[in-house]
């Protein structure tokens, strides 16, 4: 056995031991009413139930931009930003629009993470490992004056076959005022495609093309405003544009 190969097995079996000799808290008690959240102008505010299935807890929530490394303030407030739901409890969590003058866009949808957090209760146990559990989903922010209905976003999707350096693409574009966050992406009855997760207002995307020929049919899934999960199909014609339609309006 080499030296190296002696190290890693006893690196291991330390790791293990420590595992033996610590209890690890990390079971999350507190659970979702959705999975997004929509604030809509001119509704001002969006709610969702913080549910706890165990002990009391503190819970901590606060928002964050989409964007990575941006620290600027947002145009919203949640409140309770830190509150105890009692056992086997629930409580009503808001998100709520400031207004005002904002960097945000007026025509087009926004996104941001809410983050919800236990804080994890203090233990009398020796040797226990306290994890704090965090979520998150995402929450839109739909302007008065944007165009456009988000139903309709989906199959306004463009798709086309393309090559990049020789090897063949798969291009999308979201020509909508309304995000896409899609749940799957693959040939109508066969292999599954690295899915673009979501795309924004205005966005087009490269996807890695290999085994997507012209005039193949890809199917896709997307998530809706209620956490659904909708179907749809698109005929590919090279590098000619095409739109996708609804697989129940489809048969």
């Amino acid at each position: 056995m080499t030296f190296t190969a002696i190290i890693r097995r006893a690196l291991l079996a330390g790791l293990a031991g420590s595992a033996m000799l610590l209890g690890v808290a990390a079971h999350a008690s507190i659970s979702l009413s959705a999975t997004r959240l929509v604030v809509l102008e001119k509704d001002q505010e969006a709610s969702i139930s913080v549910r706890n299935g165990g002990a009391p807890v503190l819970v901590q929530a606060w928002l964050e931009t989409n964007a990575s490394n941006d620290t600027s303030d947002l145009p919203f407030a949640v409140t309770p930003p830190l509150g105890k739901i009692a056992a086997n409890g629930q409580q009503l969590m808001r998100v709520m629009y400031a207004g005002g003058d904002n960097r945000l866009p007026r025509d087009r949808e926004s996104v941001m993470w809410l983050n919800v957090q236990e804080i994890p209760q203090s233990t009398q146990e020796e040797n226990q490992l306290q994890i704090a559990i965090r979520q998150r989903i995402k929450v839109f922010f739909r302007p008065a004056a944007i165009a456009g209905s988000v139903a309709d976003a989906p199959s306004a999707l463009r798709w086309a076959v393309v090559q990049e350096a020789g090897r063949p693409k798969l291009k999308v574009s979201n020509p909508s005022m309304y995000h896409v966050s899609f749940n799957y992406l693959g040939l109508a009855g066969g292999k599954e495609l690295k899915t673009p997760g979501m795309i924004a207002p205005g966005e087009t995307r490269l996807l890695p093309g290999e085994g997507v020929a012209t005039g193949a049919r890809l199917s896709f899934k997307i998530i809706n405003d209620y956490g659904g999960v909708e179907d749809y199909e698109v005929q590919l014609s090279g590098a000619s544009q095409a739109t996708a339609a609804a697989r129940t309006a489809a048969k």
